[in-house]
């Protein structure tokens, strides 16, 4: 099993003599979980919160805070102690139908946190802009690259990306919080926990519920591997003391700003009487008629999109993780990204074109009942591995943590029932079809049995697992004799440049007096495109002859060669000519360019190396 994100993998030093140095070299992971904790999915249970009951809620979003923070710290313990994320771990343990499912319920978790994401960034451009709801939501499609841009600039400088966009959202509500000048001492007495009614039970419900996510503790298990430590007791130690340290100030910002919105609600709704106000788009509104000021309702679009941008980032990731960890399959980061929003557009589009803009509330509030529904299935094999002794060794988790560990599991797990529970209910009596409401109550009941195969399971293989099954690598690997190939055809992929010599050079070296070698150039004019191999422009005819001049010169030293034109697309043609001629090795040059211009130049090397069953040696 290959390591997490291997592309990042072990990609920062943490081993500076500086102690600061050293303390911010293991800052950032958190950031990164951080943003899904103020994803625009919550915004609407903070400000449904705030303008009914005031600043009554808001230990309800302290109580979500500090168990958000037990949970990511076991997540992060899980990758810096076994190097393994969520996925891996659970892909060694459960069987593998299980293993599909759980990933299948993963999938569904991470689109749901698109369908937010999405629908929160379309509503910010709306109120910022007025452009229409379902292009803002088509638009969204056009961050699809952004991941894949930011993953060229290596992992800090994406921490440092969302870091930035965290301090947008954190800078907007705090000048709005001056602008709608709170009463301290009612802020203050918010923290006394109360339920004033049933309904405010069924809104911290919502709250707690949409606070901690699936798909964060996926990630968090792994961006901590991207830290490179020292693997003695100190060093692992110190890194689970840092990253603590890490989560504490990352998910400190995120309560904070989850607080603001539900403070900000009640200083302005729930003062002027407005006690209503669930809808984004309702409090964009009545911002500047309440504050007097056109200033708020812009900050307050502009968090929304920054909120919704720094949330796709990490909703990316979460899918890659998710899909390698469990299935050990990897694909194009901007293929992944692309099918997983077009999952959130898509449903998106429909509900708007069908039913109008009044009911994206109503698809909001769904995706959160999707992601309730899978909480359960992240928490409880977490809580298990960190509880192995046998694989996590002196840093298992002790019993007075274990014991609130699965206090807080068994509370989310239930009020998460509960939410999907009622929100059944109130379909299944609504009077729809009685073929569809069988299958609701079917699907609960597997939902339920799975719950309870997740819980039982790992205690009765706990004790049947060997010390070796955490290894990554065999333990005995034998390299043979180690003979030196030998290569009868070698393949020469030219783009008639200055590295051209280079290319032929390498090739040269690692054939032998029998080898015959075949020069290869694709033509790349726009009649060669159209017209392929009968084309006949000067561009097509002067590669011949460029051709034919190389043939000439390794004919001249002995050297048995031929060569051969490919028209149109680079990649498809030179894996076609290296099967049409039999070919056993290929060299080609790397082109040199990379991040935007791949994109407008196209890569030839990473794809004719996944066209072809031979060897490749790419000369740069």
């Amino acid at each position: 099993m290959g390591p997490s994100l291997s592309e990042v993998h072990e990609s920062i030093d943490t081993g500076s003599k500086s102690k600061w140095k050293k303390i911010f070299a293991f800052f950032g992971p958190a950031y990164l979980v951080s943003v899904g904790y103020m994803d625009p999915g919550n915004w609407a249970t903070d400000l449904a919160g705030g303008s009914k009951y005031g600043y009554t809620l808001l230990w309800v979003l302290l109580m979500s805070n500090l168990m958000a923070l037990l949970l990511q710290s076991l997540s992060a313990r899980l990758g810096i102690v076994r190097g393994r994320d969520l996925a891996q771990a659970n892909r060694e343990t459960y069987p593998p139908f299980i293993n599909f499912v759980l990933y299948i319920l993963a999938e569904i978790a991470i689109a749901a946190t698109d369908l937010a994401e999405v629908l929160g960034m379309a509503i910010g451009i709306q109120l910022l802009t007025g452009l229409p709801l379902i292009w803002g939501v088509s638009l969204t499609v056009l961050d699809t690259f952004l991941l894949l841009v930011l993953q060229r600039f290596g992992m800090r400088k994406m921490e440092a990306f969302i870091v930035a966009l965290v301090a947008i959202v954190g800078t907007s509500f705090l000048i709005e919080l001056i602008l709608a000048k709170p009463h301290m001492n009612e802020v203050v007495k918010g923290f006394i926990p109360s339920i004033p009614d049933n309904t405010a039970l069924y809104i911290a419900i919502g709250i707690i519920g949409a606070t901690v996510m699936p798909h964060n503790l996926y990630l968090h298990s792994a961006l901590v591997q991207t830290r490179k430590i020292k693997r003695d007791d100190k060093g692992i130690r110190q890194a689970i003391k840092l990253n603590f340290i890490d989560s504490t100030i990352a998910l400190n910002l995120a309560f904070l700003v989850n607080a603001a919105i539900l403070i900000l609600a009640a200083a302005v709704f729930y003062t002027a009487g407005h006690t209503q106000i669930a809808e984004i788009q309702d409090a964009h509104e009545l911002l500047e008629k309440l504050l007097g000021t056109k200033l708020a309702p812009i900050l307050f679009a502009v968090a929304l999109i920054a909120a919704g941008q720094s949330s796709t980032v990490t909703g990316t990731l979460a899918g890659q993780i998710v899909m390698e960890g469990y299935l050990h399959l990897r694909i194009n980061p901007w293929l992944r990204r692309l099918i997983t929003r077009l999952l959130a557009i898509i449903p998106a589009l429909l509900v708007i074109l069908i039913a109008g803009d009044k009911e994206v509330g109503a698809l909001l509030v769904f995706s959160q009942v999707l992601l309730s529904m899978q909480l359960g299935f992240a928490i409880i094999p977490l809580i298990h591995f960190v509880s192995d002794r046998q694989t996590m060794g002196d840093y298992v988790i002790g019993t007075p943590l274990k014991i609130l560990s699965w206090i807080i599991a068994a509370i989310l797990v239930y009020l998460n029932i509960r939410m999907v529970y009622e929100e059944a209910r109130d379909y299944i009596t609504g009077g729809h079809s009685p073929a569809v409401d069988a299958l609701i109550i079917i699907l609960g009941l597997a939902f339920l049995a799975l719950l309870v195969y997740t819980v039982v399971y790992p205690l009765f293989t706990r004790y049947r697992k060997t010390p070796t099954s955490t290894n990554i690598h065999p333990a005995q690997v034998t390299l043979g004799e180690l003979e030196h190939p030998t290569y009868y055809r070698i393949a020469i992929a030219l783009e008639f440049g200055k590295q051209d010599e280079k290319v032929i050079r390498s090739a040269i070296a690692n054939g032998n007096e029998h080898t015959e070698y075949v020069l290869i150039h694709i033509v790349e004019s726009a009649s060669a495109k159209y017209f392929g191999k009968d084309s006949d422009d000067l561009e097509t005819r002067k590669d011949q002859e460029q051709l034919d001049t190389y043939l000439a010169l390794l004919k001249s030293r002995n050297i048995k060669a031929k060569g051969v034109l490919g028209f149109r697309r680079r990649s498809n043609e030179i894996a076609r000519i290296v099967r049409e001629e039999k070919a056993d090795f290929l060299v080609l040059g790397g082109h040199g360019h990379k991040g935007l211009k791949d994109i407008i130049y196209g890569e030839t090397a990473n794809q004719v190396r996944h066209k072809v069953n031979i060897p490749v040696l790419v000369v740069q």
